[in-house]
């Protein structure tokens, strides 16, 4: 949570916010492109406190084990960022909940306590054509960790817009405001998020994890449809699908 941002940031602000988190010297430009992500969706940490300045004060939360990561864990990054004014803070991450019921438990806890939640998470739809992949690439991944008593994927619980929207009304919040993002080319998550889906890796854990042979049928064919979608972009790069925005008020 944040106070009000005391002015708007641009978009060109993001080489100086990328340098307040840890980077891999050989690869900047990742870095650099989570930032501009995180301009245009006007959340997560080093934006936040680059709005708010340094008489504002945010409150972050983060779900991730702190060995979670890479080139650098999370613990290495709270530590690297709580070391200055700026206080860490994690967005999208609602497809890291181990179920539906974590997520309304947080939002019935923040009832009374702040007056709005704003949300962004991947939309499960995709405007420019090479991000069709990365959505049909979380669809197979998710079904997958959904067989498992224990996760430790980033996606667990790729929940669409609806579903958060009603679940956020069960736990009394009313949507106010919501948009979408297309993300730039830069943002590489849909091509690592379909690596991982595409590789003979996902082959063995769904072997060993799920012993329902038509349920291994069904997310097999999921991750040839993510395949058959790469093959469709003729060597293209994989872009990342949609992000989806809103903000939630407390009902009455």
């Amino acid at each position: 949570m944040a106070t009000s941002p005391s002015h708007s940031i641009r978009v060109s602000s993001a080489p100086r916010i990328a340098s307040y988190s840890l980077q891999d010297q050989d690869h900047p430009e990742i870095e650099l492109a989570q930032a501009e992500h995180r301009i245009r969706l006007g959340n997560t940490t080093a934006v936040l406190a680059e709005a708010i300045g340094p008489s504002g004060h945010i409150d972050a939360v983060d779900p991730g084990a702190p060995d979670y990561g890479s080139p650098f864990t999370l613990a290495q990054a709270q530590a690297y960022m709580s070391s200055s004014s700026d206080v860490a803070v994690l967005s999208h991450c609602i497809w890291y909940f181990a179920s539906e019921q974590v997520l309304e438990q947080i939002l019935k806890s923040l009832k009374g306590r702040v007056k709005r939640v704003c949300i962004a998470e991947y939309a499960l739809y995709a405007t420019e054509k090479a991000a069709i992949p990365h959505a049909l690439a979380v669809l197979a991944r998710g079904s997958l960790e959904s067989c498992k008593a224990e996760s430790s994927e980033n996606v667990r619980s790729p929940l669409s817009p609806r579903a958060i929207t009603d679940i956020a009304k069960r736990s009394g919040w009313a949507p106010a405001q919501e948009d979408s993002v297309v993300p730039a080319v830069g943002l590489l998550d849909g091509s690592w998020e379909v690596g991982t889906v595409v590789s003979p890796r996902f082959l063995r854990d769904l072997e060993v994890t799920v012993p329902n042979a038509r349920m291994r049928l069904m997310i097999a064919s999921a991750r040839d449809a993510a395949m058959a979608a790469v093959d469709a972009l003729d060597g293209a790069q994989v872009q990342t699908m949609d992000v989806w925005a809103a903000v939630f008020s407390q009902s009455t």
